[in-house]
């Protein structure tokens, strides 16, 4: 018998209320050996995420890894959307393996968990399989990793999808948040960081704006 369709979302989809956020070491001592990725290409990614993220209201950890005696600040375009928030210095390499941060998933109490940061191999395959290994759904945004070389990035998302973590891309975390350009209370906002930050397909609506006063809804 043929399953019956309805028009509801999937239960894998993101909502902004499901998950907790955590930008892991975007900070300029991982950036400058990042290979897999240009560095200009990675910022406007992790800013996106960022905007998102703070323009939705999702609960959102940030934190760094020495970040005073060896690793540098947290790129602007991470912090910038959520002024005031604290960084949660590590000394561990696993993020998961931190007792503020823990505290924090703990308070949160999300039961999925979204990761971005440097590198993807290190920084992102810890919390990643530490997180699956205590019942989290785990998600991460693929090109707001970055990694010492392609090889080291692929490989890390490889063993990450193997363990049960699900792929993402930064654009797609924006439009999967909105879900519906009838939700007109976040339409001007999802469209303005796409504008800002969308590549092409932003260009695209300033474009279709511009010139046609188009709308997507």
């Amino acid at each position: 018998m043929a399953p019956t369709a309805t028009p509801t979302p999937g239960k894998l989809l993101l909502n902004p209320g499901d998950h907790t956020l955590i930008m892991i070491d975007f900070q300029s001592q991982m950036a400058f050996a990042t290979k897999s990725i240009d560095p200009v290409q990675l910022r406007n990614n992790a800013g996106l995420v960022s905007a998102a993220a703070a323009g939705f209201g999702v609960s959102t950890i940030l934190t760094t890894v020495a970040e005073k005696s060896f690793s540098g600040p947290m790129f602007e375009e991470v912090t910038a959307p959520f002024p005031g928030q604290a960084l949660l210095d590590r000394t561990s390499m696993n993020t998961w393996e931190d007792a503020a941060v823990i505290a924090e998933v703990n308070r949160i109490g999300k039961p999925r968990i979204v990761l971005a940061g440097l590198w993807t191999s290190v920084c992102i395959v810890g919390p990643a399989l530490s997180a699956l290994d205590q019942g989290f759904e785990v998600y991460f945004i693929a090109d707001a990793c970055g990694d010492i070389s392609a090889e080291a990035h692929e490989r890390a998302v490889e063993r990450m999808v193997q363990a049960g973590a699900r792929p993402m891309t930064a654009l797609q975390y924006l439009l999967e948040l909105q879900r519906d350009w009838a939700r007109t209370g976040t339409y001007e906002m999802t469209t303005g960081i796409a504008k800002r930050l969308g590549g092409g397909y932003g260009l695209g609506i300033t474009y279709a704006k511009t010139m046609f006063n188009a709308h997507e809804g």
